[in-house]
């Protein structure tokens, strides 16, 4: 008896670190390797060929969704030249394939050439956006 209720115990824990891990990397916005990008076909998804585009994945039943509009809207605004697409996964799930979103909110940021460079998984923060969007101003 002893040995079950050490082993749910254990699981738990490990669990607990697994989760915690996985949460700890959510919204972190990660450079992405432009070249392998290349093949993937952005024509439908509205980029802006003059500078940078941020783009996010929502639907209407996701909460954070809203937060990260806030956020990518905040950061567009402060940042001339970068433009903000959302796009709403049930209405365009081949675009979400396309890019392999997995999960919501989903943010992309593309260069002027239209090349994925960045990436985030949950809720960006806006100085990790502006961060990844200044070099591509320049």
């Amino acid at each position: 008896m002893i040995a079950a209720i050490v082993a749910v115990v254990a699981s738990l824990a490990l669990a607990a670190v697994i989760g915690w891990l996985l949460n700890r990397r959510a919204g972190d916005v990660r450079a992405t390797d432009p070249g392998a990008s290349g093949d993937v076909d952005t024509s439908d998804l509205g980029l802006s060929s003059s500078g940078p585009t941020v783009v996010h994945f929502s639907a209407s039943w996701c909460g954070p969704c809203t937060q990260v509009r806030r956020v990518v809207d905040q950061v567009c605004d402060d940042l001339s030249g970068v433009a903000h697409v959302e796009i709403d996964m049930d209405a365009n799930p081949t675009a979400a394939r396309r890019l392999s979103v997995l999960s919501l909110p989903t943010t992309f940021i593309f260069d002027a050439d239209g090349r994925q460079r960045y990436r985030a998984a949950g809720m960006p923060k806006a100085n990790d956006l502006r961060s990844a969007l200044a070099p591509l101003l320049a």
